[in-house]
């Protein structure tokens, strides 16, 4: 389909989002390359951004259109009052988050010209995420038709916030990210979708990468198989530069290649995390995974062309004026 036509599903945003997890404040320098062990090397300012997969994840959705929720801690430092004022004016609900003693969660970021980066990450607040917590926002998570997880906070935290969910019959999909093959079998069972990228899949599922990098000749039905036994009938496996596939036991088309969309990146630094909270407003609007997961290709490009994470990503009508040509 041609950008005008993916893009369209822009128009059908509309669905309710709830993201728990991580807020960080993002230091962020460039340099022309990203330095060696032990090496120091001089880079441009110094910026400070609003970060955090978690947060980031509801942003996007929210910038595109869904209703969003977001749920977690910031500290009682000041970054706290710039994380939320960030999240605020993305569109997102923040009236959840909890405030907790102790400095926010924090990430150290290193960009190269090319785009490509490091992270260290320092997580703060996002510790103090607790399983009391979740239970006593059950409620709130239960009135949207999407969740959203990835792994910033504790592990038992996000099993605890996707057993209820799934319970309540909301839609858990999870990012395994930062990435542990060792996800606990409760975790599992309560999350319908995962969403992962080449390389963490085939640690995940055990089976060998292909040679050369050659994931065109890759024996895509294989990891479908492997995906269902090890417990999802639907994932999404990110490509990097090559674009996504789409692995969904439930549809007519269970493997399903999602092309790339080529930008002039300056910046990949959440690129990552725009992809999946368009794919969570897209479930919560209604698409199929396959559709969600083509619209967050251009989504996720648009953020590649700017610096930063949540500064970077557009809303509606940023993103279609700028495939527009």
């Amino acid at each position: 389909m041609s950008a005008t036509e993916v893009l369209s599903a822009l128009d059908r945003i509309h669905g309710t989002v709830s993201v728990i997890g991580s807020m960080n404040a993002d230091y962020t320098v460039t340099a022309q390359r990203l330095p060696g062990p032990g090496e120091t090397i001089t880079g441009g300012p110094l910026q400070l951004l609003p970060g955090g997969k978690s947060g980031n994840q509801a942003a996007a959705a929210a910038r595109i259109g869904a209703t969003v929720q977001m749920f977690g801690a910031v500290g009682s430092d000041s970054n706290a009052d710039f994380l939320l004022g960030a999240l605020g004016e993305a569109g997102v609900n923040t009236t959840h988050v909890r405030r907790v003693l102790g400095p926010s969660g924090t990430t150290v970021i290193t960009v190269d010209a090319t785009g490509e980066n490091t992270i260290v990450y320092s997580p703060g607040s996002n510790a103090q995420v607790t399983v009391d917590y979740v239970e006593s926002v059950r409620d709130a998570l239960a009135r949207s038709s999407v969740l959203g997880l990835c792994l910033e906070s504790p592990i038992e935290t996000v099993t605890a916030a996707a057993r209820m969910c799934h319970e309540a019959g909301v839609k858990v999909l999870l990012n395994d990210s930062p990435f542990t093959p060792s996800l606990p079998s409760e975790l599992v069972e309560a999350s319908d979708i995962l969403l992962v990228n080449e390389h963490e899949m085939v640690q995940l599922l055990g089976i060998d990468e292909p040679e050369n990098d050659d994931w065109d000749g890759f024996d895509w039905n294989h990891a479908l198989e492997a995906m269902r036994g090890f417990g999802f009938e639907q994932a999404i496996v990110t490509l990097g530069g090559d674009g996504s596939v789409v692995l969904d036991s439930t549809s007519a088309t269970p493997i399903q290649r999602i092309a790339p969309v080529h930008v002039n990146a300056v910046d990949t630094t959440g690129c990552g995390d725009s992809f999946m909270g368009t794919v969570l407003a897209g479930l919560a609007s209604g698409m199929a995974l396959s559709e969600a997961a083509e619209l967050a290709s251009y989504v996720s490009a648009y953020a590649a062309t700017g610096y930063g994470a949540q500064a970077s990503y557009g809303n509606a009508a940023q993103i279609r004026e700028a495939f527009a040509k």
